[in-house]
This record gives structure tokens, C-alpha cells and sequence, in this order.
């Protein structure tokens, strides 16, 4: 039996710090400015906006904060460096933006009973500054939204939330034309349930990373008959596959491999290959595989479902 850990092949990402610096000075400025006319106007459909816009820059700082975590290098007390930080920063932003929806919808039911009088011009002109700051920020991201999640996570966020900008925009030329100010309301409704869709998928892909499960779009069972298809290899057992962070994906297998004619073979070379493979086919940066000559329970002690 030899154990053998291998990192697969990787390109360093794209620094994308000062795109992540100058979103984040945009939309904090942003909500400074729409928060104040939100409340000035009485216009709740700008403060929630504003607070959609603030969760944008939660957003955008753990994206960041991932690409600062990952350089961090393993120490001997966290041997994985700062990975799983990130993680546990995007469940706590979630809890927090599902407090935020509550206090929304709660001011906004009753709204309908005693309605605030909104000039909607105000708020067509403030909203039309967030369609274009939502715009320009996510274009700082559109270049990389192909080779990198953290990227085009915050390059998908940003155009949706010029697409919600522009909901506010309506509602305010609305508001303008009919005098109806139920509207308000009704648009904040709508943002808080933009906000909770956006946040529901967020708490359970950061829940799912907390307690290791396997990250979307890797299909385990692919990645099984895959290690059972390379040369000499029997068995497979004991396949564990989890997210380090956001960003990069571990795994760890047993591979029953016995020996052929007496002859151990070149086994660095199988593992470069094997590790290489898993990187280009599956995006798995960091694999450890234990090579086994022959089957010993005591050496698999923690067991998984559909071991082969």
C-alpha cells in the first residue's frame, strides 16, 4: 500500500483587486446617496433598493476577500490556510439579508394602510444612477465570468441588480403619472422578493460548502467510473469530494491498484496524469489518492455510499 498526494495542474486567477476596489467605492457611495433621498422622499421603494444595494457590497468584499484568503499560505494550526473563511462570511450575509427582507415587507405591508406621499421623480432620477453604477460595476467583471465562479458570481449579481434599478425606475415614472402611491410599496414588495430568491440560493450553496458537501456541477458518480477507467486501478472506495472554498474543490480517494506481474509501474507518473485529468475534466484542484495493493478494511474506516 503507498499513499501518494498530488496537486493538480492550475493557472494563478486573474487579479481582479482593483475591479472588486472600485465596485465596492461605486455602490457604497450609491447607497449613501440613495439611502439619504429614500429617506428624505419617504420612498421605501429607494430604501430597499438601497438595501439590496448594500447586500451587493457585502457581496462583492467576500468575493474579494476570497481572492485575499487564497493567497494566505497553510500554516501547521490551519493547514488549509483561510479558505473556509469565506464560506461561513457568505452564511452569516445570508442570515443577515433575510433579517433585511422581513423589515422590508413588514414596512411595506403597512404602507398600504397609510401610504407616504413619494415624489416620483426623485426617485426615477436616484434609481437611474443605480442602473448605471450597477452596470459599469458589473463590466469590470465581464472579461472573466467564464474562467473563474467568484467572478462571474459577482458579474451575475451586479446585471441583475441594474435589471432590479431599472424596476425602481418604472415605478417611480409611474408613481409620477398616476399619483397612485400604492406603487411604492408594491415595487418594494417586489425588490424584497428579488433580495429572498437571491439570498435562498446563497444560504444553501454557503450551508452546503459549511458542511462539506459536494460542490454543484461535480457529478460524483462521473468522477467514480472515471478513476475506475485508469490503467491497473480495481476498486474504489472511500471517495470524498468537498469544497475547500468558493473557489477550489479537494478530493481524497482509495484506489485499489495491485500489482501487475510483480511490477509496481511508474506511479508518479500515474498520479500526475490521474491528478491532471481531474483538474481538466472536473475542475478539482487539490486531489490526495491513496493507491492500495490490496483490500484491508482497517484502512478505510469511515465508509461512502455507492463505494464500488
Amino acid at each position: 500500500m503507498t499513499g501518494n498526494h498530488s496537486h493538480a495542474h492550475s493557472h494563478a486567477p486573474a487579479d481582479y483587486g482593483r475591479a472588486f476596489a472600485l465596485g465596492v467605492a461605486l455602490n457604497v457611495l450609491y447607497v449613501a446617496v440613495e439611502a439619504g433621498y429614500g429617506f428624505w422622499s419617504g420612498s421605501l421603494a429607494l430604501l430597499a433598493d438601497a438595501g439590496h444595494n448594500l447586500s451587493d457590497v457585502a457581496g462583492l468584499l467576500l468575493a474579494w476577500g476570497g481572492f485575499a484568503l487564497a493567497k494566505r499560505p497553510p500554516t501547521d494550526r490551519r493547514t488549509y490556510g483561510w479558505r473556509g473563511a469565506t464560506n461561513l462570511a457568505a452564511l452569516a450575509n445570508g442570515l443577515l439579508l433575510l433579517v433585511a427582507v422581513g423589515a422590508i415587507s413588514w414596512e411595506a405591508v403597512g404602507r398600504f394602510s397609510n401610504p407616504a406621499d413619494v415624489p416620483g421623480l426623485t426617485v426615477v432620477l436616484v434609481a437611474s444612477v443605480g442602473v448605471v453604477i450597477n452596470t459599469v460595476t458589473a463590466m469590470l467583471f465581464f472579461a472573466g465570468r467564464k474562467g473563474d465562479v467568484n467572478v462571474r458570481g459577482a458579474f451575475l449579481h451586479m446585471a441583475a441588480d441594474a435589471a432590479v434599478s431599472v424596476g425602481v425606475v418604472v415605478a417611480g415614472l409611474l408613481i409620477r403619472w398616476t399619483g397612485a402611491d400604492w406603487i411604492d410599496p408594491v415595487t418594494s414588495l417586489v425588490i424584497a422578493a428579488v433580495i429572498f430568491v437571491g439570498t435562498w440560493g446563497l444560504l444553501r450553496e454557503a450551508f452546503d460548502l459549511s458542511v462539506q458537501s459536494v460542490p454543484a456541477g461535480v457529478d460524483v458518480p462521473a468522477v467514480r467510473e472515471f478513476l475506475l477507467s485508469r490503467p491497473g486501478v480495481e476498486e474504489v472506495h472511500d471517495l470524498h469530494v468537498w469544497a475547500m472554498s468558493s473557489t477550489e474543490t479537494a478530493l481524497t480517494a482509495h484506489l485499489l491498484k495491485p500489482l501487475s506481474g510483480g511490477e509496481n509501474g511508474d506511479e508518479d507518473a500515474f498520479l500526475a496524469d490521474l491528478t491532471g485529468a481531474l483538474h481538466d475534466r472536473f475542475e478539482i484542484e487539490h486531489a490526495t489518492v491513496q493507491i492500495e495493493r490490496r483490500h484491508d478494511p482497517r484502512l478505510c474506516r469511515q465508509a461512502e455510499p455507492g463505494s464500488v
